[in-house]
């Protein structure tokens, strides 16, 4: 049975939809969205990127757990989209989650925008940035408190700015 064909007959059982109320509850979703375009095409944006981090932003791969410098820094600065250079994450805000990504429990307000994703048959929520549209993770609610969540971010969608170097201007 193909993916689609499952979602399809769960939803038709109401299982479907109370399988996506349970896992998007906290943060609404869509199934499209709408970024402020940048104007720039698939290959002008794999003109600017590496492989890798194009593959992450732009075709929403995943890199391997554990693989990230980021997971592992403690420095304070801002964490910047890799693609345009929106600054995303607070490093106050960066927590260890134990999963081998980089884990945010809140995102700069505004910066993202979260969507659907059933790619996995499982209902999670994907989230981009707002500027590019760039793939950066997924967020779940099982993250500490204030918020209870936890952005699980590839670490090669982001950059690192520290926090006594100015960021960079946005490139778009």
């Amino acid at each position: 049975m193909k993916r689609r064909d499952l979602i399809m007959a769960l939803a038709g059982t109401g299982m479907g939809l109370n399988l996506l109320k349970a896992n998007t509850s906290a943060h609404p979703v869509n199934t499209k969205l709408d970024f402020d375009s940048l104007d720039k095409t698939k290959q002008e944006w794999q003109a600017l990127l590496n492989r890798d981090q194009f593959n992450i932003l732009f075709d929403e791969g995943t890199e391997l757990a554990g693989s990230s410098v980021l997971n592992f820094n403690k420095k304070t600065g801002t964490y910047i989209c890799a693609a345009c250079y929106l600054p995303l994450f607070k490093s106050e805000t960066k927590y260890d989650s134990g999963t081998g990504w980089p884990s945010f429990y809140q995102a700069i307000s505004g910066r993202i925008a979260n969507k659907l994703d059933l790619k996995l048959i499982w209902p999670r929520t994907e989230y981009h940035c707002r500027r590019c549209g760039g793939h950066q993770g997924h967020v779940f609610e099982d993250g500490p408190e204030p918020t209870r969540l936890r952005y699980c971010n590839n670490g090669l969608a982001l950059l690192f700015v520290p926090e006594n170097q100015p960021l960079p201007d946005l490139r778009g």
